[in-house]
Order: C-alpha cells, then structure tokens, then sequence
C-alpha cells in the first residue's frame, strides 16, 4: 500500500485559510481526491482531480475550496478559503489507481492519515 501524508492542518478562526497539501505518492495516480470526517459523520468526498487538473467539488466547499496537483512533485493541494465552523474535521486524502474520477470513499486505493482542521467562531 502507498502511504500518503497530509499536512497543513491546524487551527484557525471562522473566515481564515489554510492550506493542506499530501505527499508520498510514487507515481501520479490518475485520480485523487480529499475527503473529510467530522465527529459523529460519515466520511464525505469534498473535492476530486483527474491527471488532466479537471476538478469537482461538493455544493459544501464549491467556490470557496480550490483541489490543485503537482504531477511533477506528485504533489496534491486543498486550498480552503472563508472557512466556517462547519468545515471541523479530520481531512484525508486519497488516491485512485484509475483514470476515472468518482466521489465515493470506496473507489480510492491509497489513503493518508488524516490531519485535524479546527475552525472556531
């Protein structure tokens, strides 16, 4: 199993930003995506990108997430803007090993950690 790790995570008030970004993929999967969990939920899909940079998002985070690749640094990025309490959770990101892209948790071969976003009011 390829490990990736995420990292970025932290705490930060209701408006702020952060930046995640998962490593440790050895080779560029075609599809990757971040997930999130908060305490008490189902694990949802918020965003997903194919080898070609094309990206969807859920209606949750859609205009203020931005999923981004570097297929040179084998590299993944979530970008979240204006952020709410609403977005606490653990985020995870996961990796396909195959060209097409699906939301559902159980389509991704390759899953990190998790790291812990805080968001207070």
């Amino acid at each position: 199993q390829v490990p990736l790790v995420e990292s970025g995570g932290g705490s930060v008030q209701a408006g702020g930003s952060l930046k995640l970004s998962c490593t440790g993929v050895g080779y560029s999967p075609n599809c990757m995506g971040w997930f999130r969990q908060a305490p008490g939920k189902e694990r949802e899909s918020i965003a997903y990108i194919n080898q070609y940079s094309s990206s969807t998002y859920a209606s949750s985070v859609k205009g203020r997430f931005t999923i981004s690749r570097d297929n040179a640094k084998l590299t993944l990025y979530l970008l979240m803007d204006n952020l709410t309490p609403e977005d606490t959770a653990v985020y995870y990101c996961a990796a396909r090993r195959y060209p097409d892209c699906y939301s559902g948790a159980v389509y991704y071969d390759y899953w990190g950690q998790g790291t812990q976003v805080t968001v207070s009011s």
